[in-house]
């Protein structure tokens, strides 16, 4: 074949400028004529988050390229036939022009001309032998011409990379000012040093041949020589099984989106969900005991356990720029706190017993590409209205996943977002955690709630930095990842004594701190610097709490601070090796004697995300509790975590 295309070159600069077509042109060519059949196609609704299906037949069947021949023509020619008539000095004027049997793609030059036919390959044309790798290079070439190619070109000046020095720039220069037949691509230029294959040329071929025959059909003088027609002939002839392959791969396609839109879920609604299944176990001495306690005599005793948490989300489009999320949830991740006598054990998965709950309803719409807000009536958090800058987000920890700030509430309420992706975000947010609630001390903006504001700064690709504040009322200062002190710095103390009668000894078994309506300033830092790679950031944060239930009778602060270090695409690609060190919420000041951290504890934890395909990720990890409860008295205490993520 390529001693037939060398041979060409010599003949015609038709054929000089369909070698060319190996390079860039015929792809182009394929891409346009691919476009032409998916602008028949109607989306049923599109958004970022939700991909749907077409619902109109993308192919319609269309007539023979073969031209009628003007009265008064010479012997008309066939391009796919073994003969050609006697030699002639003269041009030929009018030519029919005979496709192999296969069907055919509209040329680049004018892709509205014609459409893509439907066919079946004749005879001994060999087949792709798998439907779905056909599909899949059809639609790469399709997608890729959709978005790259460009209108016909009327003057080879303008590809930008195409100089006169170039040795394929007089038949490139013929093809665009003779022919018609060429594109290019958006950014202005040609791309003539790019591979292609068979098929590609074949279309890019198909493009010119019928050029050429609207060319001849208009009897237009001196077109084209009898040489020139023997060379077409003799490619006709050696790409005849790709062009009528060509035809079968837009019949697989057209099937294929006949089943998709006879079997789809909804036009509106995509599916998307999560199964984390995970294997974990704590180790260490004794139960850990808050600060000022004496050790406890309770042996830590926990057992390896396998749990999971499923995720079912049905994410809802109506204009195309909104996202209507219906949660379903279960999950059976037991909290090792009533074993390890701390909740700075916990997972960021943990809780529930398998039972089937609707955990998330929002509303997210985007009035501009600056201006978006949200609407919730359950499973709104102030971490999917605001930012969250943090380099860790796949730690198997609660602590080290996420920072206490934003899990002050979760529940009911409303925000908004300005800036967008600009140099400045601006996020608001306000969710009350009984919001259905009826009753005295609770609903919507009686009971718990927290407001939340936040300014990121990410005006560079590598750096972002984020302040933020949230006034909360009922609600727990550590965010419910620190000591007991921090999470409930006014309650009352049931460790005087144990079940036993011993004084000053703590009991799991008694219950725990009592409730307090407590309002909380909260306030934090965080940043997250990018050097390749590698990810470096970290996290300050400071809640003053006051116990409202008795006239301001008690303050206290709580200080909570974090550094993170994570290795991006560590191992191959979509993986991700992080470290994780700080302190958990402690309550360093409290003017109600006895209900004070004495100590600090320390937060330890190592990950690595292993992306095993672009579904499932195995995450190992751990973590270790130096000083647990913030009281050095305590023995450290080890979790360690085996994480496999599905996501589908």
């Amino acid at each position: 074949m390529f001693k037939l295309l060398g041979n060409a070159l010599k003949v015609s600069p038709v054929l000089l400028g369909l070698s060319l077509l190996v390079a860039s042109g015929a792809y182009a060519a394929q891409a346009t004529a691919t476009q032409s059949t998916s602008e028949q196609t109607k989306t049923a609704a599109t958004t970022p988050d939700i991909d749907t299906v077409s619902n109109e037949s993308p192919v319609e069947s269309s007539t023979s390229v073969s031209q009628a021949v003007p009265s008064g023509a010479s012997t008309p020619l066939n391009l796919a036939a073994n003969t050609l008539p006697e030699a002639s000095q003269t041009p030929v004027e009018q030519l029919s022009v005979s496709q192999p049997t296969g069907s055919e793609i509209s040329p680049i030059a004018n892709p509205a001309d014609t459409t893509l036919a439907q066919s079946t390959p004749a005879t001994g044309v060999a087949t792709p032998s798998s439907t779905s790798e056909v599909l899949e290079q059809i639609n790469q070439y399709s997608h890729e011409g959709i978005n790259s190619s460009q209108g016909q070109v009327t003057n080879v000046s303008q590809l930008s990379d195409v100089s006169p020095g170039d040795w394929a720039y007089e038949a490139l220069r013929s093809l665009v000012e003779r022919y018609g037949c060429i594109a290019g691509y958006p950014d202005g230029t040609f791309r003539g040093n790019r591979a292609t294959t068979r098929y590609e040329f074949a279309a890019g071929l198909n493009a010119c041949l019928q050029q050429v025959e609207r060319l001849i059909a208009a009897s237009v003088e001196g077109f084209v020589t009898r040489e020139d027609l023997e060379t077409l002939q003799r490619l006709v002839q050696e790409f005849e099984v790709e062009l009528a392959t060509l035809g079968t791969r837009v019949d697989d396609l057209e099937g294929r989106v006949a089943f998709l839109e006879d079997h789809q879920f909804s036009t509106t609604t995509k599916l998307n969900a999560e199964v984390v299944f995970l294997l974990s176990d704590a180790f260490g001495d004794e139960v850990a005991v808050p600060s000022g306690f004496a050790p406890s005599t309770d042996d830590l005793d926990v057992n390896t356990t396998f749990a999971d948490r499923v995720r079912l989300n049905f994410d809802t489009s109506f204009t195309g720029r909104d996202r209507l999320r219906t949660r379903l949830q279960a999950r059976n991740i037991q909290p090792l706190t009533e074993r390890t006598g701390t909740v700075m054990t916990e997972f960021y998965t943990q809780g529930g017993d398998n039972d089937v709950i609707l955990d998330e309803l929002s509303y997210r719409g985007t009035l501009t590409d600056a201006f978006t807000f949200w609407l919730g009536t359950t499973g709104l958090d102030l971490d999917d209205v605001a930012l969250a800058v943090i380099g860790t987000p796949s730690a198997p920890s609660d602590f080290g996943s996420l920072q206490p700030i934003y899990k002050l509430a979760s529940g009911a309420g409303a925000g908004l977002t300005f800036g967008g992706d600009g140099p400045f975000r601006i996020d608001a947010a306000y969710i009350a955690n009984e919001a259905a609630d009826p009753s005295e001390g609770s609903g919507l903006f009686a009971g718990s709630y927290a407001a939340l504001g936040q300014i990121t700064f990410q005006a560079t690709d590598f750096l972002q930095i984020s302040g933020t504040y949230v006034h909360g009322y009922d609600v727990s200062p550590g965010g419910g990842d620190g000591s007991r002190y921090a999470n409930a710095p006014f309650g009352g103390n049931p460790f005087s004594t144990n079940a036993d009668g011993d004084p000053n000894v703590f009991d799991p078994d008694l219950p725990d701190f009592l409730s307090s309506r407590t309002s909380v300033n909260a306030y934090q830092i965080a940043a997250n610097f990018q050097l390749g790679a590698i990810n470096i950031g970290g996290w300050v944060g400071y809640s003053n709490a006051i116990d409202e239930l008795n006239r301001g009778a008690g303050r206290v602060d709580v200080w909570n601070y974090a550094a993170t270090l994570a290795f991006n695409d560590f191992g191959g690609e979509g993986n991700q090796l992080g470290f994780i060190f700080g302190m958990p919420p402690r309550n360093r000041t409290n003017n109600l004697t006895g209900r004070r951290d004495l100590d600090t504890s320390y937060h330890i934890e190592a990950y690595y995300r292993y992306q095993l395909n672009d579904n499932i990720a195995i995450i190992p990890g751990a973590f270790v509790l130096l000083n647990p409860e913030h009281n050095d008295a305590n023995e450290d205490i080890y979790v360690g975590t085996l994480q496999t993520v599905f996501t589908f």
